[in-house]
């Protein structure tokens, strides 16, 4: 049987059906199970996902004599791309998806827990799934095979990887990890690698410990990083600061449980797809290469797909995707690759995905349209409303790149067809709502008010609904002293604690 691709891109069952179930919650559910369902034509969702990958991506220059590219969001690196999709797949994960599967969510189990537990990093454990620990069962496995290029570490190892026949060429040397979507891309791939090492640091500075002390006090860290350096990039200090008080107890107005928390399905097939919209179309991975590398294309020598042993030279130096206080300038080939804008469009590559990951349906913004349609996910005009917040005027949504051309250029959603006057599909509301930002203020651009609490709420809510989080056991929780700087904890001070696991 052919597997679904779906299963490596944190599609979950059932998700691409109407809801039927009177349960008041399940492992899925609806955060506005009142609001009405948005009814939208099949070929229309075709038409406008096509329209937002139509526009092809320049080849840029090299960074020494390159203009800068106003596609770029100068507040946020590329790299929070590829955290947002390893969370992404810590939280999410079922293997039995379909798109035109017909299911109730409602009433369906997640293969994943909904809880930061880093279950995609620990699978079930040493006692279930030794193959993935060192013969200690404490520390975590990783591939003898050294990868070369990166100037922040000369430490690097790929994933475990199985050894398949050898007699069979076209066999792929698949990753031996907890969850294997973490190995989908080369970027996302060696993150997972350097969790495993932050694992093993933990495990080194803690050696009376346990596993399982070792293992609480790496998720603890991971939260920290979620809660004071993702979201706020994400959503905005701001957002995070209304929904997370002095008190440490989240001021949640639209998540809530009666028993546990569950996966609502306006995050997960609609606002938490916003990193679609964040992907680069070429990345430089160390400065000892000389070319940037495709995030998806079909020469496996110049794209970034992973599921394969990828070549040795190509070990990621990661003060290119994120801020360790290295500032260089922006024509420099050391300098911070910033994610693309979170807009209403995508880059070209995503368009057309290549077979590993790709389905019936190739273009991946046609695959989140048709999703929130088959999910009947409400307007994201209706969301705004339930939520109090402003709604964004028809003559203000529009489709395309948040730059100066496209504030010219960019048609209106309502102009590209009468159905979505004052009815824009949740995901590209999400997405517009953002985009907002750059043209009342060309800034930095985050999620906006709707999209940031859909996302904020969602975290806060699964943190403060797991037992086991350290808002709920230790609220006064501080990372490791030495693990930080200046007095911060956030991914850049996880990386360089990993770089000595």
């Amino acid at each position: 049987m052919k597997p679904n691709p779906f299963t490596r891109h944190g599609i979950l069952r059932g998700l691409d059906a109407a809801s039927k179930s009177n349960t008041s919650e399940g492992r899925f559910g609806r955060m506005f199970r009142t609001l009405p369902r948005a009814e939208f034509d099949q070929n229309l969702m075709l038409k406008l996902g096509d329209l937002m990958c139509s526009v092809k991506d320049p080849k840029p220059t090299p960074e020494t004599d390159n203009p800068p590219d106003d596609e770029e969001n100068m507040g946020i690196s590329a790299g929070y791309t590829y955290l947002g999709q390893f969370i992404d797949h810590d939280i999410t994960f079922d293997p039995a998806s379909s798109l035109q599967k017909e299911n109730d969510p409602d009433s369906l189990e997640d293969f994943r827990t909904p809880r930061f537990d880093l279950d995609n990093l620990y699978g079930r454990g040493p006692d279930d799934q030794p193959y993935l620990f060192q013969s200690d069962g404490k520390k975590l496995l990783l591939s003898t095979r050294q990868l070369t290029g990166s100037d922040f570490d000369n430490n690097v190892r790929d994933l475990a990887r199985n050894q398949p026949d050898p007699k069979d060429k076209d066999a792929a040397k698949r990753a031996i990890i907890g969850d294997p979507r973490n190995d989908e891309n080369v970027i996302v791939s060696q993150l997972q690698g350097m969790f495993i090492r932050f694992h093993n640091r933990m495990a080194d500075f803690m050696p009376n410990a346990s596993f399982q002390e070792v293992q609480q006090q790496v998720r603890w860290h991971y939260q920290w990083v979620i809660i004071h350096d993702f979201l706020p990039t994400i959503i905005g200090q701001p957002m995070v600061n209304k929904l997370l008080p002095a008190s440490n107890k989240p001021d949640l107005k639209f998540f809530h449980w009666n028993i546990r928390p569950y996966m609502p399905v306006e995050f997960s097939v609609a606002a938490y797809r916003f990193g679609h919209s964040m992907v680069r179309p070429e990345y430089r991975l160390n400065t000892t290469l000389p070319d940037r590398f495709d995030i998806f294309s079909m020469d496996p020598t110049t794209s970034l797909t992973g599921f394969r042993e990828f070549p040795s030279v190509w070990a990621i130096d990661w003060r290119l995707f994120f801020n360790f206080g290295n500032n260089p300038d922006q024509f420099s080939i050391k300098r911070i690759q910033p994610a693309y804008k979170i807009d209403t469009s995508l880059v070209n590559p995503l368009k057309d995905l290549p077979p590993s990951i790709a389905s019936k349906i190739n273009n991946l913004a046609q695959r989140n349209l048709l999703r929130g349609t088959s999910m009947r996910l409400p307007t994201g005009q209706d969301v705004a409303r339930a939520m109090g917040e402003d709604v964004i005027d028809d003559k203000h949504l529009k489709v395309g790149k948040a730059n100066m051309d496209g504030q010219n250029t960019n048609p209106t959603l309502v102009s590209i067809d009468s159905a979505f006057k004052n009815k824009a599909p949740l995901w590209y509301y999400v997405l517009a709502e953002a985009q907002q930002q750059f043209i009342a203020n060309n800034t930095p651009i985050h999620l906006g008010p709707v999209g940031g609490r859909l996302v904020g709420e969602v975290f806060f809510g699964l943190l403060i609904g797991d037992s086991h989080s350290y808002l709920s056991q230790h609220p006064q929780f501080t990372p490791e002293q030495t693990f930080m700087k200046d007095g911060k904890f956030g991914i850049a001070e996880l990386l360089t604690q990993a770089k000595l696991g």
